[in-house]
């Protein structure tokens, strides 16, 4: 009996950068699969020097991590790559700005300072655009922070699932807006993930606010945690 030819090893990575990009515009509703299919095609257009893994199908070294919820904008999504050839950050940012189309746009590429770039992700801030009067909102949210817990349900790929939306929410605020009101929302990352669609139905459960069709979601900035004040740090410096 013949045996099955072993796959060819491929050469470990020599070089690791972290990609910042942007989903705008109508691109906002790309899902995940769709964007990761855009961007191989893209470090491949650019001919970015990638490392491959080994097996019978290699695929280039790409990692993604905390993506945004399919129909949210974002100004604050991260991949790493891995390299078979050292080059420079600012040579991959312009080739891959140039391969990829406008709405998915890269922010800032830079060396892995090393450690799970996904570790770092432990909150989002975001903006939640919403057609209510910001006197309703703000009454709204002072309701929901003052709530000890607020369960809503979601369809996972799991099933239905019920989880406190509460809990996740480390800080939530409201201000005038031209379409009504803007809330400014920091989510801590659990697992089961509350997205801030989430908190909008929590908002709804506790004071009946209506958001009105289609809230513009955007997430602003999405990093380590800084339990003291609430703020979001730079996931691409430092290390865990």
């Amino acid at each position: 009996m013949r045996m099955r030819e072993q796959p060819e090893q491929q050469a470990p990575p020599v070089q690791r950068l972290r990609v910042r990009y942007a989903k705008r515009g109508r691109l906002r509703f790309t899902s995940h699969r769709d964007f990761s299919r855009a961007f191989e095609r893209a470090v491949f257009r650019a001919r970015v020097p990638m490392a491959y893994s080994s097996g019978f199908n290699p695929h280039p070294r790409i990692s993604y991590a905390g993506a945004a919820p399919t129909g949210s904008a974002s100004e604050a999504e991260y991949l790493e790559i891995a390299l078979a050839e050292v080059v420079t950050p600012d040579s991959i940012h312009v080739a891959l700005e140039e391969s990829l189309p406008d709405g998915l746009d890269i922010l800032e590429v830079v060396e892995s300072p090393g450690g799970s770039l996904a570790d770092r992700l432990e909150a989002s801030r975001w903006s939640l655009e919403i057609a209510t009067p910001v006197e309703e909102a703000e009454g709204a949210v002072e309701r929901f922070l003052a709530t000890e817990s607020v369960p809503v349900q979601r369809m996972t790929k799991k099933g239905m699932r019920e989880f406190d939306c509460r809990a996740a929410v480390v800080s939530l605020g409201a201000a005038a807006h031209e379409r009504g009101a803007c809330l400014d929302l920091v989510l801590r990352h659990t697992v089961p993930a509350v997205r801030p669609d989430d908190v909008l139905t929590g908002l709804a459960a506790v004071s009946g606010l209506a958001a009105g069709e289609s809230p513009l979601l955007t997430r602003l900035a999405q990093g380590p945690l800084d339990e003291a004040t609430g703020e979001i740090g730079d996931p691409l410096r430092g290390s865990v």
